[in-house]
């Protein structure tokens, strides 16, 4: 798989002389999500800004889809990378049309063009375009101006999506509604997605790889279901929390655990897609022991019973 960014032993110094980052290195994939995470000071949104130019490196190479992102010209590199902040930044005097057609128009779109994508992104983030096109931010939910955020960071459909502590400011509810969207705008258009998070539980619920940094430094780089199974040492193993176990169990979908059809079972139905957490709540909510697992059509392609996940959850413990 190409790699569309990637940090070779990059270090970030501010004119203090305090160390943010130091000789960072680690590659992201086309069409991958991987987070950032760590106490505050980490060096985590220092290293997404330095993607993006906020802040330049002083030392080592960033490289955006094979070219340093210093030989590029400042706003080319910017145009092909969508940038969602925590608290949005919208223009109150513009229209939810106008905020997100803001790139498209410097970049001369058409009007219907632009018309068109931004109709296009509105349904894409759930936001009906006769409803909230002409609506100004002030008029929003703050739920509402994050979803109309991430359509602008999308309006010129970049390759890459820049997102630093996006859910941060709103309440769990609303957070974990617009978590499950990313994850299906995700799935729609597989962007390469490089996220900020202070949040492990998101971090794991978002991202197909988890860099932890400590103090400017990467201390384990791995998938959301190694990082908690095998923690590098007690600081991760801090910073997951308790309940580990528990979260493992959210990364693993029980089509890898499932038995294939071979007759009629009876149960709740759930999708091949759901997490073994998912599974066990679904067999605890309606008293059952098995269940039928249902594509993504709802047919049927197999089944799954309680010590199918017994034996899961001892093997996951040992």
């Amino acid at each position: 798989m190409a790699q569309a960014i990637e940090f070779r032993a990059v270090s970030k110094k501010f004119g203090d002389g305090r160390s943010a980052v130091e000789q960072l290195s680690f590659t992201v994939e086309e069409g991958t999500t991987m987070a950032l995470v760590g106490p505050s000071g980490c060096g985590k949104t220092t290293s997404l800004k330095m993607i993006n130019r906020l802040t330049d490196p002083t030392g080592g190479e960033i490289l955006v889809r094979g070219h340093s992102i210093t030989s590029l010209p400042i706003l080319e590199l910017r145009r092909s990378l969508g940038y969602v902040i925590q608290y949005i930044g919208l223009f109150p005097h513009m229209t939810v049309a106008e905020n997100i057609a803001v790139v498209p128009k410097l970049l001369n779109w058409s009007k219907t063009k632009i018309d068109n994508r931004v109709d296009e992104l509105l349904d894409l983030v759930g936001l009906p375009p006769g409803e909230y096109r002409q609506r100004r931010p002030r008029a929003l939910s703050g739920g509402q101006q994050q979803r109309v955020g991430v359509a602008r960071a999308l309006a010129a459909d970049p390759p890459i999506l820049l997102m630093d502590e996006p859910f941060g400011a709103l309440d769990p509810i609303t957070r974990e509604h617009l978590q499950d969207e990313l994850v299906q705008i995700q799935r729609k258009l597989h962007k390469t997605v490089v996220i900020v998070t202070h949040d492990m539980d998101e971090a794991v619920r978002l991202s197909d790889r988890i860099a932890v940094l400590q103090a400017g430094r990467l201390v384990q780089l791995d998938s959301p279901a190694a990082l908690l199974a095998l923690p590098a040492n007690a600081f991760v193993a801090d910073l997951l929390g308790q309940g580990r176990l528990l979260k493992l169990l959210r990364t693993i979908p029980i089509s890898r655990i499932m038995q294939p059809m071979t007759r009629a079972v009876e149960g709740p139905g759930v999708t091949e897609r759901a997490s073994i957490e998912e599974a066990l709540l679904a067999m605890l909510a309606n008293s059952a022991h098995s269940l039928t697992v249902l594509d993504q059509s709802g047919v049927p392609i197999g089944s799954l019973n309680a010590t199918d996940l017994v034996r899961a959850v001892k093997a996951i413990d040992r």
